[in-house]
């Protein structure tokens, strides 16, 4: 089969898949990551070079258990009892648990980050390994669903109007690079990304922005214009963190000495190739999100 048909068949469907789970309702959304969860977590394992089986477990108990707790607190507490046969309330403080797996996750993103731009060492700790594997990989898939309900209800609209904004950055930093890009943003990483592509992503994401907040959010008159500000802020932190995100994903690529992260799908590599801006991106709205609901 052609290489483009492949990658255009393979790309079609894992958009359809996404949007159908988003959109049909809050369980399938959650089933989806989590089966993304697991395939990031395998790929990761083999890129660091560690075992699978307890990571890919520890990952799974831990996305399930928060999810539960944070989303279906009652019915869970109910099907525990009657399990245990027992009688225990179990409350957890969510915006606690939500604070102390946030900070975790911004620390490991700050050691990413210097992992990214300082470190030269091309051997990767067996400790880091697996804080990096909570941090960078775990907690993010978390977050991603965590900012999908805003500051009450389960709102589809935020989570597709996060990936418009994260695929419109990246076709548009590849455009611009392609055409006019002249200056190379981190070439001992990432050869072709260059600082025209990353300035000319931002810019039309910036754009996507403003248009999701005004035809597809749709937010009253009166707020309008904070919708706008609010959007196009998510943009430019799209834009920042999420090609940050994807030098570090290739960082670690280049160290493990593979091309890609996968080959769940063809042409375009595994999970982690697909959703690399993503994750580093989710917890840094979450804060965002959390700040404009404090200032508010």
């Amino acid at each position: 089969m052609n290489e483009t048909l492949k990658r255009g068949i393979s790309g079609a469907v894992y958009i359809v898949l996404l949007l159908v789970s988003i959109l049909y309702s809050t369980e399938t959304f959650f089933i989806l990551f989590g089966i993304f969860l697991i395939i990031a977590i395998y790929e990761f394992c083999n890129l660091v070079q560690i075992h699978k089986v307890f990571p890919i477990l520890f990952g799974t108990i831990l996305y399930a258990t928060v999810t539960l707790f944070s989303h279906y607190n009652k019915s869970t507490t109910e099907n525990l009892n009657h399990i245990f046969n027992s009688k225990f309330a179990y409350t957890i403080n969510i915006e606690t648990l939500n604070i102390i797996l946030l900070v975790i996750c911004l620390v490991v993103s700050l050691k990413c980050i210097l992992f990214l731009f300082y470190d030269n060492i091309q051997k990767i700790s067996n400790s880091s390994k697996y804080l990096y594997l909570l941090g960078y990989i775990i907690l993010p898939f978390i977050f991603i669903t965590k900012i999908s309900f805003g500051v009450k209800d389960y709102n589809p609209k935020i989570i597709i109007g996060l990936f418009i904004l994260v695929w419109t950055n990246d076709t548009f930093a590849y455009i611009v690079g392609k055409s006019i890009g002249k200056t190379k943003l981190l070439e001992k990483i990432s050869p072709k990304k260059t600082v025209e592509g990353f300035l000319g992503g931002i810019i039309f994401a910036v754009l996507a922005g403003y248009l999701i907040s005004k035809y597809y959010i749709k937010a009253s008159p009166e707020h309008s214009d904070r919708s706008i500000l609010i959007w196009t802020s998510i943009a430019v932190i799209v834009g920042i963190a999420g090609t940050i995100g994807d030098l570090i994903e290739s960082k670690f690529k280049r160290i493990a000495g593979v091309k890609d992260s996968g080959s769940i799908m063809p042409g375009h590599g595994g999970i982690l190739d697909r959703l690399d801006s993503v994750i580093f991106v989710a917890p840094i709205i979450f804060l965002f999100y959390q700040i404009l609901n404090y200032v508010s």
